[in-house]
């Protein structure tokens, strides 16, 4: 059936995932979804479903590359343009610098902007800019919008923005971002539907995924966030080594003479957490964690940094009403949320471990002073409301 209204087309990149979301301009409806998978260090294949979550598409990709897994969606798009024509197109772009939070209508001025802090997140704003420029070429005429990762983080205070250096370098950009932004925007959204009560304004989100990082709202406002100057920063992650002291990066300069290529290289992919990154599926993780003990020092690392940020996040705060769960991990492992959770019965966090097995929606216990939820995050969904909101689509 050929659509009429017109199309947005909401993209997510990361470091090692692909996905996107198209939705009718007018209703906002969501019209169909995809995915490349990825594992084991490649893309193996794209899969399409359809607004009920049905397989309309699926086929194996030859090209194992982010180029060869843009153009083979890009070649789909065009294949079914008359079903889905598009008038507007949304990504989700990691940062914009000090000076770039809201969404954004993409110019040639924002993009040199972003070119300019590239240095920022370098494993990731150069591919989403030339990301950009690839659609911009394909699908000319067809207004483009950046959604900042960093948007939710824009109202954090003082303590927790800026470092302790000298105010010259703030204007470098060397500040506190936070990430993760459109999926804390979607799940904040979840919980004033579903749960939320103006007593319960002490929250903490976890989005628990390839990259992680952990947020703490309070009174609607990220006031805190392990996630910081880049995306390589706060929790271990599959894709980096997350937090180090200084002295480690001194030391592996000066003692073993390390340059600028080859620390990007190690803390991007730390051996640590090789078996995460080169799986990527938990339960397979899991599965080989008797028999691997680099798995299981993997996990073990992952979870024991995850239960310390929830006791800082908490203690910024001044206390904790709500913790959710997110992200391919967060939303998908029991497992891995019943290890985060144990002993942590101090902040009055105690799980119900049966519907914490069933992947309920909420899984603490009735005698859990914290409310524990599990939810799955959209941010395709934030994506494309930013992007109609922006273009005003549809009116």
């Amino acid at each position: 059936m050929v659509q009429t209204n017109g199309s947005i087309l909401a993209l997510n990149m990361g470091t090692s995932s692909f996905k996107f979301k198209l939705f009718d301009a007018l209703t906002k409806k969501m019209q169909c979804s995809g995915m490349a998978k990825f594992s084991g260090g490649k893309f193996l294949s794209w899969s399409v479903k359809d607004f009920a979550g049905e397989t309309i598409d699926h086929w194996v990709l030859n090209q194992q590359d982010r180029e060869g897994v843009v153009a083979e969606f890009i070649k789909w798009l065009k294949f079914h343009e008359l079903e889905f024509p598009l008038v507007g197109i949304g990504h989700r772009v990691t940062q914009g610098g000090p000076i770039h939070f809201k969404p954004t209508l993409i110019t040639e001025e924002l993009l040199s902007d972003l070119q300019k802090y590239s240095y920022l997140a370098p494993n990731h704003l150069p591919e989403e800019i030339e990301l950009i420029n690839e659609f911009g070429a394909a699908f000319v005429g067809v207004k483009q919008v950046a959604c900042f990762d960093t948007y939710f983080h824009q109202d954090m205070p003082p303590n927790a923005r800026y470092y302790p250096l000298d105010e010259k370098y703030k204007e470098l950009g060397l500040i506190r971002y936070g990430f993760h932004g459109l999926s804390y925007e979607f799940i904040m959204e979840k919980l004033i539907e579903q749960i939320l009560h103006p007593a319960r304004e002490k929250i903490i989100i976890a989005h628990l995924d390839i990259e992680a990082s952990m947020v703490a709202v309070k009174k609607g406002i990220s006031i805190d966030t392990t996630m910081i100057l880049s995306p390589a920063g706060g929790l271990v992650m599959s894709t980096s080594s997350g937090d180090l002291d200084p002295g480690v990066i001194l030391a592996l300069m000066k003692v073993y003479g390390f340059d600028l290529s080859q620390l990007d290289e190690l803390l991007s992919k730390s051996d640590v957490m090789l078996p995460i990154r080169e799986i990527g599926d938990v339960q397979e993780l899991l599965a080989q964690e008797k028999s691997n003990p680099k798995t299981k020092e993997a996990l073990n690392l992952f979870c024991y940094q995850a239960k310390k940020a929830i006791g800082a996040l908490a203690a910024a705060m001044g206390g904790l009403d709500t913790l959710v769960f997110t992200g391919s991990i967060g939303s998908y492992s029991s497992e891995i949320r019943a290890r985060i959770c144990q002993d942590l019965n101090f902040l009055g966090i105690i799980l119900d471990q049966k519907v914490n097995s069933d992947h309920a929606e909420i899984i603490s216990a009735e005698k859990s002073w914290v409310t524990v939820c599990v939810f799955e995050s959209d941010e395709e969904q934030i994506i494309a409301q930013h992007t109609h909101n922006l273009l005003n689509l549809g009116i």
